[in-house]
């Protein structure tokens, strides 16, 4: 084998796992693994660490699945948008075909393994693939209610540690469970902002009424507000075994302020460059209250 076909193999193995990685998303993927350890540190008293490594993979799986299966549908959709055109699907860089076959894989192993941890863990995964691929992804040219949708298996990852943890789903999983659903809109709707021509061009609804205005931002700021109530909340100790200190909830509140505090700028303004802190202070928010919430916990 002479030297040129070794670069070409070489380049060809590279090209193929970017594409596995764009088609699963792996920086998502793992946005949700984060979610589902953290989940599970708050759950328990001794960390058993083949569970943990089992519902990282089986949380991977389960969103890599999900992310496959949207590409599929949206493969023409993709083509269209500029953010979107250079996926594999839509340049033609893997067919339909192994796309599909990866899904189901990605499916069934993740569910499996999730099965293997417990069976409330293995269902919430189950209706996390499918409200996502049956719910949320045809329902975008459809209405706006689609990131209401969209916020359920969203919602799902952050609790599923805790239900991969105690086999139970009560009021901690459910505060979990509220904590990301609510922070979703103020983060989908400011991507939705700053996307709007590009979604618009794709015939996708990803803002409140479908308008990039005032009216939108209310919006964004009413369920910023709700977000960080339902943050402090564990504070009052009515959430059973979850509950944190009130300097922790300070600091959660803290938190949330920054995100209200771009959500309001961006209704003064109006701008992208608003819309984008509000993006990011979204993104910061829910990374860093997860590691607060688990550091709270082990200082108990």
């Amino acid at each position: 084998m002479n030297s040129t076909t070794i670069s070409e193999n070489n380049t060809s193995l590279k090209t193929t796992v970017t594409d596995l990685k764009q088609l699963i998303k792996v920086g998502l993927s793992l946005s949700v693994v984060f979610s589902s350890v953290a989940g599970y540190l708050l759950a328990v008293e001794t960390v058993d660490y083949t569970i943990l490594l089992l519902l990282a993979v089986g949380g991977f799986l389960m969103v890599g699945a999900s992310n496959a299966f949207n590409q599929i549908i949206e493969k023409d959709t993709d083509a269209l948008m500029q953010r979107t055109k250079n996926r594999p699907l839509p340049t033609g860089r893997m067919s339909v075909q192994t796309a599909f076959f990866i899904a189901i894989l990605f499916a069934v192993v993740g569910l499996s393994i999730l099965y293997y941890i417990n069976a409330k863990s293995a269902l919430f995964g189950a209706i996390s693939i499918f409200l996502y691929t049956s719910a949320y992804t045809p329902l975008k040219p459809v209405t706006p209610l689609t990131v209401f949708v969209g916020a359920i298996p969203g919602a799902i990852p952050f609790m599923l540690g805790w239900v991969a943890a105690t086999n139970q789903f009560g009021i901690e999983a459910g505060i979990l469970f509220m904590i990301q659903f609510f922070w979703q809109f103020p983060h989908f709707w400011s991507i939705g902002w700053l996307q709007y021509e590009e979604y618009k061009k794709a015939g996708f609804n990803m803002l409140p009424m479908n308008t990039k205005d005032t009216g939108a931002v209310k919006q964004i700021i009413f369920y910023t507000v709700i977000m960080i109530l339902i943050s402090v909340a564990p504070v009052l100790r009515a959430t059973g075994d979850f509950y944190i200190y009130p300097a922790t909830a300070i600091i959660v509140a803290l938190l949330g302020c920054l995100m209200l505090y771009y959500a309001v700028q961006l209704h003064k303004t109006l701008q992208n460059t608003e819309a984008r802190k509000l993006m990011l202070s979204s993104v910061l928010y829910i990374t860093l209250v997860q590691v607060i919430y688990v550091v709270d916990k082990f200082l108990h």
